[in-house]
């Protein structure tokens, strides 16, 4: 895979101030693809000082001219499409359709969403005497994770470009070249010098240090809940803004009366897209007792059609997790069900194929509220089937986490999946299926995060407010 041998800083890829290099490698065949260098915190002061000097004329900046950069942005994405999803497929492991779908369709959609929406966003409003106006934060470290490589930068850069913020991304060390890719494609639309900038590198060394500078005004991260705490430290002792995306246990809520049998289906299709590697992931189902061996036995036959398989082979749904630390992980998990009593009804925690980090697609049935297997974010293919006795039962299993950030709720009518939705504390609920909108707010309650992205509610986390009075 081609690789920048630099770090994309004021308008140019310049060379690395260290030597260390980070080898990406493909999850699927366990090969080296390539490499990129290992940032320093000289590269993130250089490349913070940058994004402060060209903070001023950006932020200056018409709107209208602001958006039109990131609709061309959002035209370099597509041209590259194909090129993205196969890069996506090599770092990540995603089957090659759901990289071209999801990975590089959905943000696209996003900066289209921001293009047109920077254009149009009222900046000021009169409210009495007073003329209140919204400003550019200022400079935005964002630090984003390799589960949706090209989704979570776009999700950052494009509402921070459009509110007059200038940039600098900190991608995550499994799935850089991505990273590399959307830095190209900015460089290609047009976007000045300085605006945006990339450096490749670790957690500890680069995110740290990117988190701590005090050039920097405003932290957005998307990631473990672990490591959220410890920048919103950090943001915490210097008094700057943060915006955090963290985990989630979110919960499938099937009421009497639902499509049983759809709502099992997508369900678990929407644990084994993107080999469960997913923070919104609907990875505990709770189903009433009276159908619940029905659900188990719709589960089972469900999970029979993600069988793993070659990513970039046209019939695979299921592909390796990330790493190997991670194919580690979802098999402790596993063993931790079973060693707590769950009934293991599909799957388990032995390799499906010889080579690559594969995990079987999972299903556990007789799953008690308090099993770590339904407190914990696996985030791996692994499903957990719970029941519940009646719909104040079923609540209280949904908000018995630590956990806010997604849900689910099928009912035999809207209403009633509605009235059911509102109880949940939880920042998003798909209602019968709803569909994804990268227009409404996505964020968490509880330890799922601070903060929203997407839409108008995603553009006003780059923006403070001031007041005039006359």
């Amino acid at each position: 895979m081609k690789a920048h041998d630099g770090m994309y800083i004021d308008g140019e890829w310049r060379p690395a101030a260290g030597s260390d290099r980070i080898e990406v490698v493909n999850p699927a065949d366990e090969q080296v693809v390539a490499s990129v260098p290992a940032g320093t915190a000289e590269d993130v002061d250089a490349a913070v000082r940058a994004a402060r000097a060209a903070f001023p004329a950006w932020a200056a900046t018409a709107p209208a001219d602001r958006a039109a950069l990131i609709g061309a942005l959002r035209d370099r994405l597509v041209a590259r499409r194909s090129e993205i999803a196969e890069t996506v497929t090599a770092e990540l492991g995603s089957p090659l359709g759901f990289a071209d779908a999801v990975h590089v369709g959905s943000p696209i959609a996003v900066a289209a969403s921001y293009a047109e929406l920077g254009a149009s966003y009222a900046f000021e409003e009169r409210i009495g005497n007073s003329t209140v106006l919204l400003e550019p934060v200022g400079v935005v470290g964002a630090i984003t994770p390799w589960n949706y490589p090209l989704h979570q930068v776009v999700a950052k850069v494009a509402p921070a470009l459009a509110a007059g913020c200038t940039v600098v991304l900190k991608p995550a060390e499994d799935t850089p070249l991505t990273a590399q890719l959307f830095a190209e494609a900015v460089h290609e639309a047009g976007i000045p010098a300085g605006v945006f900038n990339l450096v490749t590198g670790t957690g500890p060394v680069a995110g740290q240090a990117l988190a701590e500078h005090e050039g920097v005004d405003l932290v957005s991260f998307t990631g473990s809940t672990a490591v959220g705490r410890k920048i919103g430290a950090i943001a915490g002792a210097a008094v700057k803004r943060v915006a955090l995306e963290l985990g989630g246990k979110s919960a499938n809520v099937i009421l009497p009366g639902a499509d049983l049998a759809k709502a099992v289906a997508v369900g678990v299709g929407h644990v084994m897209n993107n080999t469960g590697q997913s923070c919104n992931a609907l990875t505990r189902m709770l189903v009433h007792r009276d159908q619940y061996e029905e659900a188990v036995a719709l589960a089972a036959a469900a999970v029979a059609k993600y069988p793993v398989g070659d990513p970039l082979a046209p019939d695979t749904r299921l592909g390796p997790v990330v790493n190997a630390t991670q194919r580690d992980r979802v098999r402790a998990y596993i063993d931790r069900g079973v060693e707590e009593g769950a009934r293991l009804v599909v799957g388990g925690p032995e390799a499906p194929r010889e080579r690559g980090y594969f995990v079987a697609p999972t299903v556990f049935a007789d799953v008690t509220p308090d099993m770590t297997i339904a407190q914990e974010e696996i985030f791996g293919p692994v499903l957990a089937i719970l029941p519940y006795a009646d719909e104040d039962d079923a609540l209280r299993i949904a908000n018995g986490t630590v956990y806010g950030l997604g849900g689910a709720v099928w009912a035999a009518d809207e209403e009633t999946a509605v009235a059911f939705a509102r109880r949940m504390d939880t920042g998003q609920v798909d209602i019968n299926g709803g569909r994804f909108n990268v227009l409404a707010p996505f964020g968490g309650y509880k330890q799922s995060g601070v903060g929203r992205e997407l839409g108008p509610h995603g553009l006003g986390e780059y923006l403070q407010t001031k007041s005039l009075q006359f």
